[in-house]
């Protein structure tokens, strides 16, 4: 097992970065790129040429253009036979690596032995301009090709060279002197990137009745169900207990669609003949496009669809029977706008949102985010003989995927770029992961391999001061088979802004999730089975943008196996609630200490404690709720100035057993060879992932009371502490009785006085943070 490191090794470390080309730590910049270190680059941009002389034998040319600047040499494609091409690319070389005075533009002619010489430009690197964003865009110039000797030749090219910083619109699309080692084809899968998710929707299928089936055996009574597919799900009713030709069901079925819609909804109704034989007694195929929408609960006009009926004419073929008279099934379909579809761990969700934008509310606030740099980087594969990664970063928050450029070859990568998300809500969490490309040309890996993870961050916005700069270094940790394993650190900048502080104040007294989540809700096996197939669409859609966002990038960030069972995980959890019940345990010593007079002076003083609240009963609410006051203002002095981070003794990491990871890393289902080892093991992993999920729900909802006054959440916190001092005052001056009489009558309202959605305090208490956010 591999040896632990110092835990020094595995904390947070704060950072001093030079800023915006001048700003310090904790100011409240105001430029486009004040989160990240200024980076001086050399731009170059190739426009076209004109009036190439022809170097082939038909007098022609094949013309492309070579810019080279010391040890780095970009290119740009190549045109056949053409003598006025048209480029218009843009290259980029770091002013931190020039080590040349001069710029060289070449032209060339491609040829199968060797490529000709045509032209070229030369620039004085002490002559070229300064142009800093939002300046006017550099005019490119035409510019008259000279030989080797100096000479004017036949022949122009039309340039553009400036100085400039990563917050030039060229940069994004622009070849870098830090991938000189891919080829122009391979530039997409090392540039930086924005994705967004798809939109997604939960489709809730409401399957009727059915009339006039025909099944092939007319004597017996049919035993029908309702399969329905959409893409990859596949769901079925349960078989109708009215066993006739006109069955009754009325069953919901739900389902996760992702707009643009390109799978159509499939249902099919069997008779299930004899065991595991079932025959089509019709289908029918439903566009969602022409589904209806809805934001609430209202219901949906129901609608008959014909059945086609299908006959079986060879193996595995079928074909539509005509017939004159058609079943017909009553189904009720709509795309539920109202409910915010779960891709993510409810314990890390960067977006609770409705569907239907319709519903949306403003936004509160901004969130930045500078990804500056990594130091320390394991190497993730061999290239040439020797260790390499070439790394980037992934943030998501909301719908918006960012990815930075692919540094080459480095374990102490400079990426400094920045990235905007608005805030709907402060209580999310910005996911941040770093990852080796693993698809680049030159790798010893197969092409089929997988980016592999470096490590992840998580950060909650409520536990961030509003318009404070967060600089850190934060470690990048991963567990493998052989132990936690630290794989480098990355620097971070992060700003939190707000744009009211009363909406965001208000914020808190509403519920966590869309109102019809709790007006109607689903049940946890079916959100359970629903976010599987959202992240499964997810995961395949970002696939194939281009340049792809793959799966398993995808699937890390979305924490996919965080439901898995994992004795560590069952040990971590366990421990969470020890230390949420220390506090009581604490008290029962303390109050055990004071019944046996180990400090007579102090039980005294709760003898005469206990004496003037017998005596005087009112003034023991107002006593609690001060004592509270005086805690939380008295623990501000401690309170947390730095973000939460991955903790791997609250994990269980350091000390976990070998055997234990084993058991973490093995497959599901077991790979043990014994069958009856198999069966027990897996049920065994399956029920006690549940426990788990539950013991973990218990040590949140334990560990959100503790951050009450914790300063954990500044905003949270101040309002209850504010909230404590007005409670002490109202019932001071309140007669105990009369606080008594309201609170009986209120608990034992009647219902047409209740409301259906949470309460105020509920809200306000499940937007407290907890430790989940440090987990590992």
């Amino acid at each position: 097992m591999q040896r632990p490191l110092p835990p020094e090794e595995y904390s947070l470390k704060e950072t001093s970065p030079h800023l915006g080309g001048g700003g310090v730590t904790g100011d409240k910049l105001t430029s486009t790129y004040d989160l990240v270190e200024q980076m001086q680059y050399l731009y170059v941009r190739v426009v076209k040429a004109k009036d190439l002389p022809g170097k082939d034998v038909t007098g022609t040319c094949d013309p492309y253009v070579e810019v080279k600047l010391g040890n780095y040499k970009g290119t740009t494609r190549h045109f056949e036979k053409k003598s006025n091409p048209e480029w218009n690319q843009v290259f980029a070389f770091s002013k931190d690596r020039i080590q040349a005075s001069a710029l060289e533009v070449v032209v060339k002619d491609k040829d199968f032995v060797k490529d000709d010489f045509m032209g070229r430009v030369i620039f004085d690197l002490n002559e070229v301009p300064k142009r800093f964003p939002p300046d006017s865009p550099l005019a490119p110039q035409w510019y008259r090709l000279e030989d080797r000797k100096g000479e004017k030749v036949k022949g122009e090219v039309m340039l553009a060279v400036w100085m400039g910083t990563q917050a030039d619109e060229a940069f994004p699309e622009a070849w870098h002197s830090d991938a000189a080692t891919v080829s122009s084809d391979g530039l997409a899968t090392i540039r930086s990137k924005v994705y967004l998710s798809p939109k997604l929707w939960y489709l809730r299928v409401n399957v009727i009745e059915a009339q006039d089936l025909q099944p092939s055996d007319k004597a017996r009574y049919p035993e029908v169900y309702v399969k329905a597919i959409l893409g990859n799900q596949a769901l079925r009713t349960r078989v109708s207990q009215s066993k006739s030709i006109n069955p009754l069901w009325n069953e919901d079925l739900m389902f996760v669609a992702a707009e643009p819609f390109e799978e159509h909804l499939v249902l099919s109704v069997e008779d299930r003949v004899a065991p595991n034989k079932d025959e089509i007694l019709g289908k029918c195929v439903i566009p969602l496009q022409y589904v209806d929408r809805r934001l609430d609960y209202k219901p949906v006009n129901t609608r008959w669809f014909n059945l086609e009926k299908h006959v079986v004419v060879a193996e595995g073929e079928q074909k539509k029977k005509d017939t004159k008279f058609s079943s017909r099934i009553h189904l009720r379909i709509c795309l539920e706008g109202g409910y915010h579809v779960l891709d993510e761990s409810t314990h890390y969700s960067s977006d609770l949102r409705p569907t239907g934008k319709q519903l949306w509310k403003p936004s509160i606030g901004v969130l930045e985010l500078g990804i500056l740099s990594a130091q320390g980087l394991m190497p993730m594969k061999t290239k040439d003989g020797r260790g390499t990664t070439d790394a980037y970063c992934v943030a998501k928050y909301g719908q918006k995927w960012v990815r930075t450029r692919t540094i080459i070859d480095s374990f102490t990568p400079r990426w400094n770029e920045q990235y905007t998300w608005e805030v709907f809500d402060p209580c999310t969490v910005i996911t941040i992961g770093v990852f080796d490309n693993c698809h680049l040309q030159g790798g010893d890996k197969a092409g089929g391999a997988k980016d592999s993870r470096i490590g992840k961050v998580r950060i909650r916005l409520s536990t961030l001061e509003t318009d404070r700069v967060y600089t850190h270094s934060y470690p990048l940790l991963v567990l493998h088979s052989s132990g936690v394993k630290k794989m480098g650190e990355v620097q971070l900048a992060v700003r939190f802004t707000c744009s009211s502080l009363l909406n965001m104040m208000h914020i808190y007294s509403q519920p966590l999730l869309p109102k019809m989540h709790y007006l109607h809700p689903l049940s946890v096996m079916q959100l359970d089975s629903l976010r599987h197939q959202a992240t499964q669409i997810v995961s395949m859609r970002l696939s194939r943008a281009e340049p792809p966002l793959r799966k398993e990038v995808v699937e890390y960030m979305l924490d996919v196996d965080s439901h898995m069972w994992s004795m560590r995980r069952s040990k971590a959890n366990f421990f969470r609630i020890m230390g949420v019940l220390s506090g009581l345990i604490a008290v029962g010593r303390w109050f055990d200490q004071i019944c046996n007079w180990k400090n007579p002076l102090t039980t005294i003083l709760i003898h005469i404690l206990f004496l003037i609240l017998v005596l005087y009963p009112e003034l023991i609410l107002p006593t609690i709720f001060l004592y509270l006051f005086l805690i939380g203002v008295w623990y501000f002095r401690w309170r947390p100035r730095n973000p939460p981070h991955m903790d791997t003794r609250l994990s269980h990491a350091e000390n976990a057993h070998p055997d234990e990871l084993d058991e973490e890393f093995d497959t599901f289902p077991t790979s043990r060879p014994a069958d009856i080892v198999r069966m027990r093991y897996d049920r065994l992993r399956s029920v006690a992932g549940r426990i788990q999920t539950v013991v973990g729900d218990l040590a949140t909802q334990g560990e959100r009371l503790q951050s009450l006054l914790s300063w954990r959440d500044p905003r949270a916190t101040a309002l209850f502490v504010t909230f404590c001092l007005i409670a002490a005052i109202v019932l001071y001056v309140t007669p105990f009785r009369v606080v008594a009489l309201l609170t009986g009558i209120y608990v034992l309202r009647h219902p047409r006085f209740r409301h259906r959605l949470p309460s105020v305090p509920l809200n306000f208490f499940r937007r407290l943070p907890a430790r989940t956010d440090s987990m590992l």
